[in-house]
């Protein structure tokens, strides 16, 4: 049993095995595969660009394709509970690029920031996505079959508990470099006596993480 559990965490991070696990309602070994690939297309966008226009909406078309992976994996309940914490740390991948996606195309059309700075505030985005995805690598070496390293089923659950804090952490720093973004629109637009209009720009999209 313990080395079903192993497969289908295998199988959750990287789909290098062609196990059918048994879930009613569709294959969570893809979902991961999907959400892992989108996000990785995402950073390969906004780090070979300018964080232009046309390279965003390139970058949005990406989230929205990928976006069915997402929402079907958070749709998954009926998973073995080692398999879930890597389920979670998943998903946490696919909220990061979520969080950039929703709000960095608002800040595109707020005239409260200059050119420079939004290009700035996306080439800080595309550093923090991909320092998610990176701590998925340390997630697939520890939990692969055939890394050759001798650790018990404890000692892995272990390893995969601190990436998965590590990534939690990660989500809400993005989440808090969102919000310091958004507010010095608002301090500008405080003095200007614009509030309104930037809190109905972000508030309804962003209360997550306002």
């Amino acid at each position: 049993m313990k080395k079903l559990f192993l497969i289908i965490i295998v199988g959750l991070v990287c789909a290098i095995s062609p196990v059918r696990a048994q879930f009613v309602v569709t294959d969570p070994l893809n979902l991961a595969q999907g959400i892992v690939n989108t996000a990785k297309q995402i950073i390969e966008a906004t780090s070979t660009a300018r964080n232009t226009v046309n390279t965003f909406n390139e970058t949005s078309k990406i989230f929205e394709q990928g976006k069915k992976y997402y929402d079907a994996l958070k749709d998954v309940h009926n998973l073995v509970k080692d398999a879930k914490k890597v389920q979670q740390t998943v998903l946490l991948i696919g909220e990061i690029s979520e969080i950039y996606v929703t709000n960095y195309r608002l800040m595109m059309i707020d005239q409260n920031y200059t050119e420079r700075e939004i290009t700035a505030i996306g080439n800080g985005y595309a550093i923090l996505l991909k320092e998610g995805t990176d701590m998925l690598d340390e997630v697939r070496e520890i939990i692969s079959i055939s890394n050759g390293l001798s650790m018990t089923d404890a000692e892995r659950m272990e390893i995969i508990d601190r990436v998965h804090n590590r990534v939690k952490k990660h989500r809400n720093l993005i989440a808090y470099y969102t919000r310091k973004n958004i507010s010095m629109s608002y301090l500008r637009a405080k003095t200007a006596e614009d509030r309104d209009r930037v809190m109905k720009l972000y508030g309804t999209t962003t209360q997550r993480y306002w």
